[in-house]
């Protein structure tokens, strides 16, 4: 009997399921309105069920049923993802797609450069990257939406597998003439008396809390952020100071403003960035070889886009 359906018909009907609107959908998979409209609309007409209610203010939602073929939905597309690298691993060719998900604070400095090495390495390769807190990363990778992750080592949890790549030592950034600017190192005791711009991610914002906790502190926060670049400039206007794991390759903020990157002493610990993966994802082809890659190209010597070390250049 044939099949009443394609993957692709399946792949735009999860889309629209997930974005709620036609516009969003074909935003996510790079593909004609139209076409996902036309490709949704076959689909129910081939199971004569209402797969979605069409409310013109608000989009779509999906109805009972389609809440019952979105979840079998997803578990077919995952299967036929698991078969087509099943046919990689058996040929043993480095292609096809790799979702790359990556921690916001870091992601357009870092992925980039990784994306084009490899990329130029494994031109079968096509990589898809997505950049979320930590908290999103670790669900999109249960949920197979995923293929790796690169993030830090903050509360990586036990069903999941972290592989360390280089260790990141915590800095204050603070803007050009602040009280604390000119110090060779500060600690939360010299800081938890100067307003803060606080990096405000899960998971993220619960550790830099926790340099201050350990005095029995607590940072005296001015401002609050999602957005690394916002950060940078808030803190070079003036609005506080910051403490980050990473230092890029230029000392100012996107604004112009210049930065003072001062090492964070103490009690404080380093993180860890690092791979993030499933159970069994390493054994995917594509996914080892982009590990591999990795792990040539990050170390505590050196990260592409980002600065090791306080040495000028």
């Amino acid at each position: 009997m044939p099949l009443r359906f394609t993957l692709r018909q399946l792949e735009y009907f999860v889309a629209v399921g997930e974005a709620g609107s036609i516009a969003h959908a074909s935003d996510k998979v790079n593909v004609s309105s139209p076409s996902i409209s036309a490709a949704v609309s076959q689909m129910e007409e081939e199971f004569g069920l209402q797969l979605f209610v069409r409310k013109h203010a608000h989009g779509l939602s999906l109805t009972p049923a389609g809440h019952q073929f979105m979840a079998q939905a997803k578990s077919v597309l995952n299967e036929a993802h698991a078969l087509s690298r099943l046919a990689d691993n058996i040929s043993g060719m480095v292609q096809g797609p790799l979702s790359v998900g990556c921690l916001l604070t870091f992601a357009q400095r870092v992925v980039p450069g990784l994306r084009r090495q490899f990329e130029a390495k494994y031109p079968n390769v096509r990589i898809s990257q997505v950049e979320q807190d930590q908290a999103r990363l670790f669900d999109l990778l249960r949920r197979a939406e995923i293929d790796v992750a690169l993030t830090y080592d903050l509360d990586i949890p036990s069903d999941l597998n972290f592989l360390a790549l280089a260790e990141l030592p915590p800095y204050a950034i603070l803007p050009e003439g602040h009280p604390l600017a000119d110090r060779r190192s500060v600690s939360a005791e010299d800081l938890k008396d100067h307003p803060m711009v606080l990096l405000d991610l899960p998971i993220s914002a619960e550790y830099f809390h926790s340099f201050f906790a350990r005095i029995g502190a607590r940072p005296l926060i001015a401002e609050r952020t999602r957005d690394m670049a916002v950060m940078h400039s808030l803190v070079g206007n003036g609005f506080g100071y910051s403490i980050a794991n990473i230092r890029p390759l230029s000392d100012q903020a996107p604004d112009g403003r210049p930065l003072v990157y001062v090492p964070l002493t103490g009690s404080a610990r380093p993180l860890h960035l690092g791979l993030v993966t499933s159970g069994g994802a390493d054994n995917v082809l594509t996914v080892k070889a982009f590990i591999d890659h990795c792990r040539a190209s990050i170390s505590a010597e050196s990260i592409p886009g980002l600065r090791i070390g306080l040495e000028e250049g």
